[in-house]
């Protein structure tokens, strides 16, 4: 029998589920009413310590693509890193560093490079803050959209996680679940979905845990980016939101750029981060790279591993990138 769930639907029915997800799922008030950290407050030392348990081969996985021209935005909405040098080993090698800036004492034969980067903060892998989204003027813990100004958040920034991403991660690799290299725009994956693989892996979760979903979709499109930033792909279903929050999951990251799948199952946008991230205060991480994670869990057949994830802290940013991290 077709799941009725995931049928097209009117736009009323579509408000009703929503506000329904929204209402099952909301932990607005639940950590206080000045939280700014959302799920994240699931993670303390019982916590991080069980994660550093799992470091047991003393191994790490760098799960961050390159910040450079060569990632997946094309432009517009969002361009890749732009990196400027304002000094260079040719300035040095043709003696334009002989003379250091006042006060520097002289060169004496040394040289030096530097270098100034340019990039939206979510151009590649990259955490979204509390308050990147909102729903009907509230962002996350019911704070007005218009604490986010031109001269950034003045609740919910990024700032809020840094040095807090640190706990067990846990790999849901679909694309090998079902055989397949990559998981196709507009495919979604359900909970029964995430179930069934952590079953088929002898896994569980528990709360306080990381998710790192991945579709193969990075993979797909890696060597021919196309519309793969913004386009359609496959991701989270929205009615897998009642899982995330009865299981109480700090943080939620695919090999995607928007987490959810595109197009959304019902006429609202990005419905997931409604629920999952303006709601149930859920991290999300986008456009983690998942390739070699995937190839070595494979390999040893350990899908569990410390997660260190830790945004730059860009005070009042709605987003960040991250040097991540998995560490067997």
């Amino acid at each position: 029998m077709e799941d009725t769930t995931a049928m097209d639907v009117s736009e009323q029915d579509d408000a009703r589920l929503l506000q329904r997800y929204i209402d099952a799922c909301s932990n607005w008030g639940r950590w206080g009413e000045d939280d700014q950290i959302g799920t994240l407050n699931l993670v303390g030392p019982e916590q991080i310590r069980r994660a550093a348990r799992l470091a047991r081969q003393g191994r790490t996985i760098s799960l961050s693509l390159p910040y450079d021209q060569s990632g997946p935005q094309p432009g517009g909405f969002r361009n890749n890193p732009q990196l400027y040098l304002t000094a260079t080993g040719t300035d040095h090698v043709a003696g334009a560093q002989d003379v250091l800036p006042a006060g520097w004492g002289p060169a004496k034969g040394l040289g030096f490079s530097d270098d100034v980067l340019v990039m939206p903060t979510q151009c590649g892998t990259q955490w979204d803050s509390l308050s990147h989204i909102f729903w009907n003027g509230k962002m996350w813990n019911g704070r007005p959209a218009d604490q986010v100004t031109t001269k950034g958040a003045q609740a919910n920034g990024i700032e809020n996680y840094t040095g807090r991403i640190v706990m067990r991660g846990v790999l849901v690799d679909m694309p090998s679940h079902r055989g397949v290299d990559s998981l196709r725009p507009g495919e979604a994956i359900t909970a029964a979905d995430i179930e069934n693989f952590l079953a088929d892996h002898s896994l569980g979760v528990e709360p306080g845990d990381a998710l790192l979903v991945r579709t193969g979709f990075m993979a797909a499109r890696r060597d021919d980016w196309g519309d793969y930033a913004g386009g359609h792909a496959p991701g989270l279903s929205l009615h897998a939101a009642p899982w995330l929050r009865e299981h109480d999951i700090a943080a939620v990251a695919t090999d995607t750029w928007g987490v959810e799948v595109r197009p959304n199952e019902i006429s609202y946008f990005q419905p997931l981060h409604i629920v999952s991230l303006v709601h149930g205060g859920i991290a999300f991480g986008e456009m983690f790279d998942l390739d070699a994670l995937a190839a070595d869990c494979a390999q040893d057949g350990v899908y569990e591993f410390m997660f260190v994830a830790s945004p730059l802290p860009l005070t009042g940013a709605s987003g960040a990138p991250v040097s991540a991290l998995a560490i067997k």
